[in-house]
Protein backbone atom coordinates (compact mmCIF):
# COMPACT_ATOMS: atom_id res chain seq x y z
CA UNK A 1 0.00 0.00 0.00
CA UNK A 2 2.87 2.37 0.81
CA UNK A 3 4.45 1.75 -2.57
CA UNK A 4 1.14 2.60 -4.27
CA UNK A 5 0.89 5.85 -2.28
CA UNK A 6 4.51 6.66 -3.15
CA UNK A 7 3.84 5.94 -6.83
CA UNK A 8 0.70 8.11 -6.88
CA UNK A 9 2.51 10.94 -5.09
CA UNK A 10 5.48 11.09 -7.48
CA UNK A 11 3.81 10.05 -10.76
CA UNK A 12 2.71 13.63 -11.60
CA UNK A 13 6.29 14.85 -11.13
CA UNK A 14 7.57 12.23 -13.56
CA UNK A 15 5.06 13.31 -16.20
CA UNK A 16 5.71 17.07 -16.02
CA UNK A 17 7.79 19.01 -18.48
CA UNK A 18 11.19 19.55 -16.91
CA UNK A 19 11.96 22.68 -18.88
CA UNK A 20 8.88 24.35 -17.34
CA UNK A 21 10.22 23.73 -13.83
CA UNK A 22 13.65 25.24 -14.47
CA UNK A 23 14.19 29.00 -14.46
CA UNK A 24 14.26 30.45 -17.94
CA UNK A 25 17.49 31.95 -19.14
CA UNK A 26 17.62 34.14 -22.18
CA UNK A 27 20.30 32.72 -24.39
CA UNK A 28 21.48 35.18 -26.94
CA UNK A 29 24.34 35.14 -29.32
CA UNK A 30 26.01 38.47 -29.80
CA UNK A 31 25.96 39.68 -33.39
CA UNK A 32 29.13 38.94 -35.32
CA UNK A 33 31.55 41.78 -35.92
CA UNK A 34 31.19 43.69 -39.19
CA UNK A 35 32.78 42.07 -42.21
CA UNK A 36 33.73 44.82 -44.61
CA UNK A 37 34.80 43.84 -48.10
CA UNK A 38 35.81 45.31 -51.41
CA UNK A 39 36.12 43.76 -54.85
CA UNK A 40 36.41 44.75 -58.44
CA UNK A 41 37.04 43.26 -61.84
CA UNK A 42 37.42 44.19 -65.46
CA UNK A 43 36.59 41.70 -68.19
CA UNK A 44 36.30 41.42 -71.93
CA UNK A 45 35.36 39.02 -74.63
CA UNK A 46 38.95 38.38 -75.67
CA UNK A 47 42.41 39.10 -74.16
CA UNK A 48 43.38 42.75 -73.98
CA UNK A 49 39.81 43.93 -74.62
CA UNK A 50 37.83 45.29 -71.67
CA UNK A 51 34.11 45.85 -72.23
CA UNK A 52 32.75 45.62 -68.69
CA UNK A 53 33.84 46.47 -65.15
CA UNK A 54 32.36 46.12 -61.69
CA UNK A 55 33.57 47.36 -58.31
CA UNK A 56 31.89 47.25 -54.93
CA UNK A 57 32.74 48.28 -51.34
CA UNK A 58 30.88 47.38 -48.16
CA UNK A 59 31.55 48.79 -44.71
CA UNK A 60 30.17 45.64 -43.09
CA UNK A 61 27.10 47.34 -41.64
CA UNK A 62 24.85 46.39 -44.55
CA UNK A 63 25.50 49.39 -46.78
CA UNK A 64 27.13 48.65 -50.13
CA UNK A 65 28.40 51.24 -52.63
CA UNK A 66 29.43 50.20 -56.10
CA UNK A 67 29.41 50.81 -59.79
CA UNK A 68 29.43 48.82 -62.99
CA UNK A 69 30.10 49.79 -66.57
CA UNK A 70 29.56 48.12 -69.90
CA UNK A 71 29.75 48.94 -73.58
CA UNK A 72 26.30 48.93 -75.13
CA UNK A 73 25.52 47.79 -78.71
CA UNK A 74 25.92 51.36 -80.01
CA UNK A 75 29.49 51.38 -78.60
CA UNK A 76 28.69 53.81 -75.77
CA UNK A 77 30.04 53.21 -72.28
CA UNK A 78 27.19 52.97 -69.79
CA UNK A 79 27.99 53.38 -66.09
CA UNK A 80 25.64 52.77 -63.19
CA UNK A 81 26.58 53.81 -59.67
CA UNK A 82 24.51 52.34 -56.87
CA UNK A 83 23.96 52.12 -53.15
CA UNK A 84 22.29 49.11 -51.58
CA UNK A 85 21.06 49.26 -48.00
CA UNK A 86 18.21 48.01 -45.84
CA UNK A 87 15.79 50.15 -47.89
CA UNK A 88 16.71 48.55 -51.21
CA UNK A 89 18.83 49.05 -54.30
CA UNK A 90 19.28 52.68 -55.42
CA UNK A 91 20.95 53.08 -58.83
CA UNK A 92 21.94 56.31 -60.54
CA UNK A 93 22.81 56.23 -64.22
CA UNK A 94 25.12 58.53 -66.14
CA UNK A 95 23.05 58.28 -69.30
CA UNK A 96 19.45 58.71 -70.33
CA UNK A 97 17.48 56.60 -72.72
CA UNK A 98 17.33 57.92 -76.27
CA UNK A 99 14.23 59.81 -77.28
CA UNK A 100 11.57 57.90 -79.14
CA UNK A 101 11.49 58.61 -82.85
CA UNK A 102 8.94 61.19 -83.96
CA UNK A 103 6.36 60.51 -86.66
CA UNK A 104 7.08 61.56 -90.21
CA UNK A 105 4.42 63.71 -91.91
CA UNK A 106 3.13 60.65 -93.82
CA UNK A 107 2.78 58.59 -90.63
CA UNK A 108 1.08 61.49 -88.80
CA UNK A 109 -1.43 61.88 -91.68
CA UNK A 110 -2.14 58.11 -91.71
CA UNK A 111 -2.76 58.14 -87.93
CA UNK A 112 -5.12 61.11 -88.23
CA UNK A 113 -7.02 59.44 -91.10
CA UNK A 114 -7.33 56.19 -89.14
CA UNK A 115 -8.60 58.03 -86.05
CA UNK A 116 -11.16 59.97 -88.12
CA UNK A 117 -12.50 56.77 -89.73
CA UNK A 118 -12.55 54.90 -86.42
CA UNK A 119 -14.55 57.68 -84.74
CA UNK A 120 -17.08 57.70 -87.61
CA UNK A 121 -17.62 53.93 -87.33
CA UNK A 122 -17.81 54.05 -83.54
CA UNK A 123 -20.33 56.92 -83.66
CA UNK A 124 -22.50 55.03 -86.18
CA UNK A 125 -22.63 51.98 -83.91
CA UNK A 126 -23.01 53.85 -80.63
CA UNK A 127 -26.20 53.04 -78.74
CA UNK A 128 -28.18 56.01 -77.53
CA UNK A 129 -29.63 56.31 -74.02
CA UNK A 130 -32.98 54.75 -75.09
CA UNK A 131 -31.63 52.49 -77.82
CA UNK A 132 -30.15 49.05 -77.31
CA UNK A 133 -28.04 47.41 -79.96
CA UNK A 134 -29.11 43.80 -80.41
CA UNK A 135 -27.13 41.73 -82.89
CA UNK A 136 -29.09 39.88 -85.56
CA UNK A 137 -29.47 36.17 -84.87
CA UNK A 138 -28.17 33.85 -87.59
CA UNK A 139 -29.81 30.58 -88.64
CA UNK A 140 -26.93 28.65 -87.04
CA UNK A 141 -27.57 30.36 -83.70
CA UNK A 142 -31.33 29.74 -83.98
CA UNK A 143 -30.73 26.04 -84.70
CA UNK A 144 -28.28 25.71 -81.80
CA UNK A 145 -30.74 27.43 -79.43
CA UNK A 146 -33.58 25.10 -80.50
CA UNK A 147 -31.38 21.99 -80.02
CA UNK A 148 -30.32 23.28 -76.60
CA UNK A 149 -33.91 23.90 -75.50
CA UNK A 150 -35.02 20.45 -76.74
CA UNK A 151 -32.21 18.74 -74.80
CA UNK A 152 -33.01 20.87 -71.75
CA UNK A 153 -36.67 19.77 -71.84
CA UNK A 154 -35.64 16.12 -72.24
CA UNK A 155 -33.31 16.34 -69.20
CA UNK A 156 -35.92 18.24 -67.15
CA UNK A 157 -38.55 15.57 -67.93
CA UNK A 158 -36.09 12.82 -66.87
CA UNK A 159 -35.47 14.66 -63.59
CA UNK A 160 -39.21 15.03 -62.93
CA UNK A 161 -39.78 11.31 -63.64
CA UNK A 162 -36.87 10.25 -61.40
CA UNK A 163 -38.05 12.60 -58.64
CA UNK A 164 -41.55 11.09 -58.76
CA UNK A 165 -40.07 7.57 -58.53
CA UNK A 166 -37.98 8.52 -55.49
CA UNK A 167 -41.01 10.10 -53.80
CA UNK A 168 -43.04 6.92 -54.39
CA UNK A 169 -40.24 4.79 -52.91
CA UNK A 170 -40.02 7.12 -49.89
CA UNK A 171 -43.81 6.96 -49.33
CA UNK A 172 -43.70 3.13 -49.51
CA UNK A 173 -40.84 3.02 -46.97
CA UNK A 174 -42.68 5.42 -44.65
CA UNK A 175 -45.84 3.29 -44.84
CA UNK A 176 -43.84 0.14 -44.10
CA UNK A 177 -42.19 1.82 -41.08
CA UNK A 178 -45.59 2.90 -39.79
CA UNK A 179 -46.87 -0.69 -40.00
CA UNK A 180 -43.82 -1.99 -38.10
CA UNK A 181 -43.91 0.64 -35.34
CA UNK A 182 -41.56 3.23 -36.80
CA UNK A 183 -38.70 0.78 -37.10
CA UNK A 184 -38.80 -0.37 -33.46
CA UNK A 185 -39.01 -4.13 -33.16
CA UNK A 186 -40.41 -5.39 -29.87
Amino acid sequence: MESLTFLLAFLPLALTEVNLLLPREEISTPPPPPRPYAFGYAAGRYPGHIDRTHSEVSDGSGIVHGSYSYVDPSQRIRTVEYTADKNGFHPSQNFRAPDLPSDTPVVAAAKANHLRRFEAIAHAHQAGPNRAVVPAETKAVQGARERHLALYEKIAEEHRRRGAELEAIQRAEDAQKAELGNGLYI
